[in-house]
């Protein structure tokens, strides 16, 4: 016979299942527009709450298709604590051959669940909240990361989809400003178009196309990484002599020699070093992590000094916790204003029994 008064459903506070919306793309943008200095802030505050183990952040899983060797969907479960306070999981797509069609490489929704019981609450549009997060991320790594070496003046996007759009967007948004402005992509007509969007958004710097990624790399001070790269395609040390400020965001440009070159921080180890990244080919190539001098984290907390007769690389994975951060601040702010779109009786089936 089943004790009730000592059993766990008995013993809990009684519990409601909340209410299901959906949060599309024009909302995201809505509440994160001309909001880029909060979402950094809180981006920062969340690497904090995971550098102190206030969160749950498990590996990514990839799904990956033989028929399809360039495209992959990546699951980014995650729990953050703090403030914030909510479980989800991200689910975004890379199929890079969508760009030939005009269409963004990424697409991705974001799940919040509840803490208490586990519902879900919310399914987000995620591929603005991603795109925020990562460029949030880029922003805060090239204030932290430049402190005690002065403030790059020339900056140089390597790759110029959605994120180095975003990117731009970020730093500008948060006080940064460029004498020189260098893009390259290996689509012509890409980089060009690049040019135009920064032409188009009052940038006073100077805009100039390169023919060549050494001529980027070398006539910029601070290095945007935003490709589709599977492998390192960038082998020549020499390109970084003058110790630029490396945003390594596609992780998988660099060829292992430059990074045991560099001071390496990342976003979280365990996470960086899997999956091929360029950081993971050298823990291979070596057999130890001594390369990797520590996270983002540790510099925003003082534990690390950052040389200024290296360059500094900083390789992000992309960590489930900012998503969910990020989302739950627009659920916030949505639910605020009072436009949520509630689907009624998405959970229909509700008595236990029957």
């Amino acid at each position: 016979m089943t004790d009730s008064a000592n059993s766990p459903v008995a013993a809990s506070e009684p519990k409601t299942v909340p209410p299901f919306a959906v949060v599309p793309g024009a909302q995201v943008q809505q509440v994160l527009e001309g909001r880029e200095k909060q979402v950094v802030e809180l981006v920062e505050q969340t690497y904090r709450v995971h550098g102190a183990g206030d969160s749950v952040n498990p590996p990514s899983y990839f799904l990956r298709f033989p028929d399809r060797p360039a495209s992959r969907i990546i699951a980014l479960p995650a729990s953050v604590g703090g403030d914030v306070g909510v479980d989800g999981i991200k689910w975004v797509s890379s199929f890079p051959d969508n760009v030939a069609s005009g269409i963004p490489r990424a697409s991705a929704v974001l799940i919040l669940n509840d803490r208490a019981t586990g519902y879900p609450f919310a399914c987000m549009e995620g591929s603005v909240i991603s795109a925020s997060r990562t460029a949030a991320s880029a922003a805060s790594a090239a204030d932290w990361l430049s402190r005690g070496r002065g403030r790059p003046r020339r900056i140089g996007f390597f790759g110029v989809g959605l994120i180095a759009r975003y990117i731009h967007a970020f730093l500008d948004a948060t006080g940064w400003s460029f004498d020189e402005i260098g893009v390259y992509d290996s689509w012509s007509e890409n980089a060009e178009g690049f040019k135009g969007y920064l032409e188009r958004s009052g940038t006073a710097a100077n805009v100039t196309v390169h023919d060549s990624p050494e001529q980027l790399i070398r006539s910029s001070d601070l290095v945007v990484f935003a490709t589709v790269a599977a492998q390192p395609h960038v082998h020549d040390v020499t390109w970084f002599a003058h110790n630029p400020l490396v945003l390594h965001v596609s992780l998988r440009d660099l060829a292992p020699e430059i990074l045991l070159a560099s001071t390496n921080i990342l976003d979280d180890v365990d996470h960086c070093l899997k999956a091929g990244t360029s950081a993971h080919l050298v823990e291979q190539m070596v057999g130890h992590r001594d390369f990797v001098d520590g996270t983002l984290a540790d510099v925003m907390a003082g534990k690390v000094s950052l040389p200024d007769d290296r360059p500094v690389v900083f390789s992000p994975f992309g960590l489930g916790v900012l998503d969910l951060a990020v989302g739950k601040y627009v659920y916030d702010e949505v639910a605020r204003s009072g436009q949520l779109r509630v689907v009624e009786d998405f959970f229909s089936e509700l008595k236990r029994y029957g």
